[in-house]
Parts: C-alpha cells; structure tokens; sequence
C-alpha cells in the first residue's frame, strides 16, 4: 500500500569515507525527487567525505541530529568494512531501522544492516563478490538485482540501486510516479557488453574481476564470520 501524496516524508542516506558514491548517488537521483519528501545526507560530522575513488561528499546533517527517517538509504564500497564494528554507526542504522517504512541498501551496504543485526531471517541480496558473507548475518541470499523482504530493500551491485530506488519510489508513491521519474532520467539501460553479471561475463573477465577483488573479500568474510561466531557465543 503506497503512502498518501499529503504525508510528508523523510528520506535519508548514509554518507562515509571509502563508500562507492554511485551507490549513493544513483539512488539520489529517484529518491530526492519522490513527491513530498524532503532528503538527508547524513555523517558523523559535515567534513567532507571521500569516496573510494576521491569524489568529495558532504552531510548535510549529523548522526545525532538527523531526525527519524522515512528511509534509511545504506550504500557500500569498500569503506564499509571499516564501519562493521562501528557501534555509534551500527546503533544509528538499528535506531532508524526500528520506526522507518523502509530501509534501503545498496551493494555491500547490506552487510552494514547485517552488522547491525537486521539481516536475521531476511531475504537480501549484496555484491556479487559478498553474496557468501549474508548467511553469517542470518541472511538468506538471493541473486535477484533488487529484492524486498518486508521494510528490507536491497540492491545488489552498485548500478542495481537505482533500480532499487524506482521499486522503492513505487512503494512510498506509486508506479506511475515512479515511471514518470525513470522517464525523467532516461533510464533505458543497454549495456555496450555483456559482462554486467557473474552469470554473463567471459570467464576470463570474471576470473580478472574476482582476483583483484580477493583481498577485500576475505576481509568481509573474516568480519562475517567473527560476527556469527559471537552471535553464536552470545545464545550459548
């Protein structure tokens, strides 16, 4: 059931140093644009933020300021991994999470919603190369681009956020909205090869893909793993 028009709400992303901006910013693009809603960048502070690849951010407001959000967006990149033991940011996304409509990741942002013990019996989906780290979080995977369990929406792979974002303008107002939005931003997508997905790329492709991404792999594996072992240790 969508959201009356006449309900103003209060649409929200977490920012952070080492993020994937597009995780951020692809969803932006739909999301700030959602009829009646008013959108925060939120951080620990309004220093600038760099993205993994040096693109500078700014939070428009605080942790501790920002007020009870509508939407909870959480993006990824490789900065997430330095935030799973973060209790002031886990605590901030489990806060928000209690009383949102929805709450929103995108690629390896779903981990830090597993960090924070949201994950517990929900379909998600992440990353391609993070899928193995959801079942430590309690998490049954799923390799569907956006997947919806309940409040949870997640998106795989950084680009899949925007579809995420048009699902999710779909929910708060409407398809039709949300169509007019994916027209407005002439998202017609036709990728120039087919390589997009584990499941089409040349095996040398992905064979590249996955090596270089190896070493940041088996830290989110060791950090999901630390993570259920004391979940485990915490029911014994």
């Amino acid at each position: 059931m969508t959201i009356p028009l006449e309900t103003h709400l209060k649409i929200g992303a977490l920012i952070f140093p080492g993020m994937d901006q597009c995780d951020f910013t692809g969803p932006f693009e739909a999301l700030a644009r959602t009829p009646n809603s008013t959108f925060f960048t939120i951080w620990k502070d309004k220093e600038p933020v760099r993205d993994l690849a040096g693109m500078l951010l700014l939070a428009d407001t605080t942790l501790d300021k920002a007020p009870q959000l509508d939407v909870l967006l959480v993006p990824g990149g490789y900065g997430q991994q330095a935030l799973m033991h973060d209790e002031v940011v886990l605590s901030f996304i489990r806060q928000q999470a209690a009383n949102a409509k929805y709450v929103f990741s995108v690629c390896t942002g779903a981990l830090l919603c597993g960090g924070a013990g949201l994950l517990k019996g929900k379909r998600a989906t992440t990353h391609w190369t993070a899928m193995e780290t959801l079942p430590f979080f309690g998490a049954i995977p799923s390799d569907e681009r956006v997947v919806i369990d309940g409040k949870f929406v997640s998106a795989g792979g950084v680009t899949s956020g925007i579809d995420g974002s048009l699902v999710l303008v779909s929910l708060l107002r409407g398809e039709t909205v949300a169509q007019e939005l994916q027209l407005y931003m002439a998202y017609d997508p036709e990728p120039p090869f087919q390589a997009g997905s584990p499941k089409s790329a040349p095996a040398s492709i992905l064979r590249t893909v996955t090596e270089r991404a190896a070493n940041i792999t088996a830290q989110r594996l060791e950090t999901a793993r630390a993570y259920h072992a004391s979940q485990t240790l915490a029911r014994a």
